[in-house]
């Protein structure tokens, strides 16, 4: 009986424990159920409008004058002053006097060689009015009319052979191209300027002598402008020739229009960049110094129904994120065109699509997301 008793004992008591614990647990509350939450990513975005893009091209190059002149001497003699000071940096107008070289000379030379034509016109002259009595006033006119003051005009017509004979009996002709290679000789002797322009160099000064083939000096025409620059080959066929070049530079104020005057057909082979020349008018050109450094932006052919995409909103180069339905969706896109800060976008994405416009990371698609809008100027300026 004892032994029962032993037994039963602590089997009651467990009994009544685990009862007693049952019983308490229906006196209190239930405890609530976690549930988890969805996380919205909040993303920077703009609203896509397809329109027609140009395809801008933008290039670097210097300001120079197209037209670069090396002045020479052809002839002897000390150098004159002209009606401006040649001088580095001085401007001229088309047609001052820039250099005169003593031509005394060769004036000189010039007088003696009409008095020796003269004199073999007057040994003629006889002859024609016995001869060809009809030709006589024409050549005695002639005569008269040719005087050491002036330049020689050209030889009257000669049809008859017999007068060719006594002209060239006489060494008419021989005289006369003697007299007109003088003429060409002493208008060497004065340099002109042939248009409005500056002096970048004289390498020789007033009272020096020059001799034939002596490097006088360099000028530019200030008239006619050009920047040249190196344009990727591959961006040649974007140019659009007929719309304005726009020209900035860092280095002055100001902004100015210029237009493609040529395009270089060689391609550079280190570079694989073809030249284009971009003309500045005079007209245009306030403020402007050759040699001065540009940036040229290129209007190019416009790629239909396009959307601009910022660089930062690329992923793996041609994939972007869009808003779809309060989702993330991953998009494949064509690109047309691709520049500094944005690409053109011309397949993958249509007109009124939210596009994500902020590099996103830690993100997938399908991934809940609110779009914060922004607008397309907004977008530019981040």
């Amino acid at each position: 009986m004892d032994k029962w008793k032993k037994f039963l004992i602590p089997v009651v008591i467990l009994a009544l424990g685990f009862f007693s614990m049952q019983a308490l647990s229906r006196f209190g509350d239930e405890p609530p159920k976690n549930t988890p939450t969805v996380r919205k990513k909040i993303v920077e975005a703009a609203v896509v409008t397809l329109r027609d893009t140009p395809a801008n091209i933008t290039a670097y190059g210097r300001l120079a004058s197209a037209q670069p002149v090396v002045l020479y001497s052809e002839v002897e003699g000390q150098l004159l002053t002209g009606s401006v000071p040649f001088q580095p940096a001085q401007a001229f107008k088309r047609g001052d006097l820039l250099l005169e070289i003593d031509d005394r000379q060769t004036q000189l030379d010039l007088n003696s060689a009409k008095s020796d034509f003269l004199n073999a016109l007057a040994l003629v002259l006889p002859e024609i009015k016995v001869d060809f009595p009809e030709k006589f006033a024409v050549w005695e006119k002639y005569f008269n009319e040719s005087g050491f003051d002036r330049d020689l005009q050209p030889l009257p017509e000669v049809e008859n052979q017999r007068i060719k004979l006594f002209l060239s009996r006489f060494n008419v002709y021989k005289l006369y191209f003697n007299i007109r290679d003088l003429e060409i000789r002493l208008a060497k002797h004065k340099i002109y300027a042939p248009f409005d322009g500056s002096i970048v160099a004289a390498d020789l000064r007033i009272g020096s002598t020059a001799r034939n083939g002596t490097r006088l000096g360099e000028i530019i025409n200030i008239e006619n402008l050009e920047v040249e620059v190196p344009i990727p080959a591959e961006d040649v066929r974007w140019i659009d020739r007929s719309q304005k070049v726009r020209l900035t530079s860092s280095e002055l104020p100001g902004q100015w229009q210029g237009a493609i005057r040529r395009i270089g057909q060689k391609i550079d082979t280190r570079t694989q960049s073809v030249q284009v020349f971009i003309g500045i008018d005079a007209a245009n050109r306030q403020g402007l110094f050759s040699g001065v450094f540009m940036k040229a932006v290129i209007p190019g052919i416009p790629v239909p129904e396009a959307a601009i995409v910022p660089q930062r909103a690329l992923y793996q180069g041609t994939h972007v994120y869009l808003v779809k339905e309060g989702k993330l969706d991953y998009r494949s896109i064509a690109i047309a065109r691709s520049e500094t800060d944005y690409v053109i976008v011309s397949d993958g994405i249509a007109d009124g699509d939210t596009l994500v416009t902020e590099p996103l990371v830690g993100v997938a698609p399908g991934m809940q997301a609110t779009a914060i809008v922004s607008t397309e100027s907004e977008v530019a300026n981040k």
